[in-house]
């Protein structure tokens, strides 16, 4: 992945600096594609909101439903890290996700298209796990990377 944006996050002191290595230690568990690696960061009454999913991502369970769709969508999705932001035992991550559309997703049969995403996923971290999270991302652009959607032009 090209990625324009140093990662950066808060310095504001060791709690933060832990959740930072924490997160990029969650995004390296996703970009494994290890299910098992990537459910031991989340907690077994986690409940998640993704604008992807049609419900609640609840327990491991849904965790392990909703992975499974994405990496099935896209068998080589990977995410950097472009900023966390950091407020007690709360990660805002802005991230940049990139795949390659080869399995239906949303509806959408496979188009064999490059797909770029940015979104940015808010996570609550009780005892070192993940109890909380919501996933927004740029829905319309990934629909244009499909070429699902036209291209915004620029007057």
């Amino acid at each position: 992945m090209n990625n324009p944006c140093a990662y950066t996050h808060s310095k504001r002191g060791t709690m933060d600096s832990d959740l930072a290595i924490y997160a990029e230690t969650i995004n390296d568990a996703w970009n494994s594609h290890d299910i098992n690696k990537v459910i031991s960061f989340y907690a077994p009454e986690y409940v998640g909101a993704d604008i992807g999913q049609a419900s609640l991502l609840r327990g491991h369970d849904g965790l392990r439903a909703m992975l499974e769709n994405y990496w099935k969508a896209f068998p080589d999705l990977r995410f950097v890290i472009m900023d966390t932001v950091i407020q007690d035992s709360r990660i805002a991550i802005l991230w940049l996700g990139e795949g390659t559309h080869q399995g239906t997703f949303m509806n959408i049969p496979p188009t064999g298209r490059k797909v770029e995403v940015r979104g940015v996923s808010i996570v609550d971290v009780e005892d070192g796990l993940v109890v909380r999270g919501q996933y927004i991302w740029d829905l319309a652009g990934m629909l244009r990377h499909m070429g699902l959607l036209p291209e915004l032009h620029r007057s």
